[in-house]
């Protein structure tokens, strides 16, 4: 019999996040994950088995998710204090989803554990199955909370290409089976780790390159200003905020440039026809879409980021946009793409009547709330291609980040990690990465603070600008690769993979018995 094994949980999940970026210790995690697994299997009833999973997870997510107390530091509504409360409010919740896995897991197994087996490799393959399922849960249920992945923590072994085909919760699902070989190993079944090692050797064989881009190809120029949260409040933000995301931009060149700027860095209205003038007090939108556009060349476009109001036909201001426009060097607007999926108690605050009068407000400064989009869409940019903007948090959402009716040859992802510390940006950029492995597309990624990176459409960073450093990064816009399984199939590979290793599950453990 264990003695305290709560405890033990709650250890080994406290240090399971070291996988993940910035530390990408992602043997520590499998191992940790081996013995949550045992500690699971050892369990005397599913009470038991779905306690230690929870509080396993209460320990995993508080830690992955420790960046969110640092949004409360630049608060003046909320105190600082509180966002300790909301990491481990969080956990509490997440850990529902691991807790759900390993239930499903003790359920499989009581077979070998009511002959006082060991686990098996039934046992594993169920587990895994168990946490595509629910970790797909995780990122879809109330929106939807799909942070830190474990199929994330592959990003430094060649096993992340394997997201191609079947997507970042299977490949989650492919983490719990090599900690599940581990954990068969040290009860002194070899094959099943032979096996794995032999499918992590091939993993170096797949494809790793990504196409070059062709002699004239377009640049991109990501420009990061480094003005954090702790300038927003300045008088003079705004126009210190243009000034230098223009310096950031450099000049024209022989090429065109597709010059991107991070997320809200525009503080001006740039938009027309707004019916209460009042909105324009900081500048008439011609004159400030005139002053970035004076920075262009004839052939260039940036893509500048900021916020859209939106009005009933009375002129009553209805709700915000956080937007994203193409601007050409005549100081005219393209297509308006509006952020579909916005951050719960960051861009909007969810039952406003009940929660505002208890004090809580959201993160992001403002009294209007902002208003979804209607999903993923693709911006013809001349000269540039079809670019798809997936603007900050979006980028998270596997499987939810490409209109499959009119593919991208490439997505911007304009964010602002300034609120997060020092991991929460290694941690986006991370994410990122895994969506261009997914669907074989590179990846631009402007923020004000960093990390701003140009991905490759195999996930490498082809250049970057490291927090907290003032910089740009120029180069040929990376090539898309052909669409991959997974960018055609989508998150049926959640079912699709977690019925195989099911049905594999099923198939052994009647053959053995």
């Amino acid at each position: 019999m264990l003695r305290r094994p709560l405890l033990l949980a709650l250890a080994i999940g406290l240090l399971s996040p070291v996988g993940f970026a910035p530390l990408d210790l992602w043997f520590v995690t499998l191992a940790c994950f081996a013995a949550l697994l045992w500690l699971v299997h050892q369990a005397p009833s599913l009470k038991s088995a779905l306690a230690r999973g929870w509080v396993f997870g209460v320990g995993h997510f508080t830690i992955g998710n420790n960046w969110i107390q640092h949004a409360f530091d630049y608060q003046d509504r909320m105190p600082p204090v509180l966002g300790y409360f909301a990491v481990v409010a969080l956990a509490l919740y997440l850990a529902v989803f691991p807790a759900l896995a390993m239930g499903l897991a003790w359920r499989f197994s009581r077979t070998v554990r009511s002959r006082g087996e060991l686990p098996d490799l039934p046992c594993v393959l169920a587990a895994a199955a168990a946490w595509i399922v629910t970790e797909w849960l995780r990122g879809t249920l109330f929106t939807g909370y799909p942070w830190n992945p474990l199929g994330v923590l592959w990003l430094p072994t060649p096993v992340a290409h394997i997201a191609a085909w079947i997507g970042t919760y299977a490949l989650s699902g492919v983490a719990v089976l090599a900690a599940g070989t581990l954990l068969l190993a040290a009860t002194r079944r070899f094959v099943p780790l032979g096996v794995s090692a032999a499918v992590f050797a091939a993993c170096f064989l797949l494809p790793d390159r990504a196409p070059e881009a062709p002699a004239g190809t377009p640049h991109v120029r990501v420009v990061q200003p480094n003005l954090g949260q702790e300038n927003v409040s300045a008088p003079d933000y705004p126009e210190r905020a243009i000034e230098q995301l223009m310096q950031g931009s450099g000049q024209p060149g022989a090429v065109p440039r597709l010059v991107v700027w991070p997320e809200g860095m525009v503080n001006h209205y740039v938009e027309d026809d707004y019916p209460d003038p009042r909105f324009y007090r900081r500048g008439d939108p011609r004159w400030v879409r005139g002053k970035i556009a004076a920075i262009l060349g004839p052939r260039d476009i940036a893509l500048v980021s900021g916020n859209a109001l939106f009005f009933d036909r009375s002129g009553t201001l209805t709700g915000a946009g956080n937007s994203v426009w193409p601007l050409e060097p005549s100081g005219m607007l393209g297509q308006r793409y509006d952020k579909a999926h916005l951050v719960p108690y960051g861009e909007y605050l969810p039952m406003r009547g009940l929660l505002e009068p208890l004090g809580l407000s959201r993160l992001v400064m403002g009294d209007v709330d902002y208003v979804p989009g209607p999903g993923p869409a693709t911006l013809s940019i001349p000269g540039f291609g079809k670019i798809g903007v997936q603007v900050c948090y979006e980028i998270i959402f596997s499987g939810q980040v490409v209109d499959p009716k009119n593919r991208p040859d490439m997505l911007f992802n304009p964010s602002n990690d300034a609120w997060f510390g020092s991991w929460g940006p290694p941690e986006h950029l991370a994410q990122a990465r895994l969506r261009a492995i997914e669907e074989g597309l590179p990846v631009l990624r402007s923020t004000p603070t960093g990390i701003s990176a140009v991905i490759d459409a195999r996930g490498h960073v082809l250049g970057s600008v490291p927090a907290s450093q003032q910089g740009a990064i120029e180069m040929p816009l990376p090539r898309p690769l052909p669409p991959t399984l997974f960018s055609r199939v989508g998150n049926w590979m959640v079912l699709i993979a977690a019925g195989v290793l099911l049905l594999l599950a099923v198939a052994i453990r009647r053959r053995a018995s």
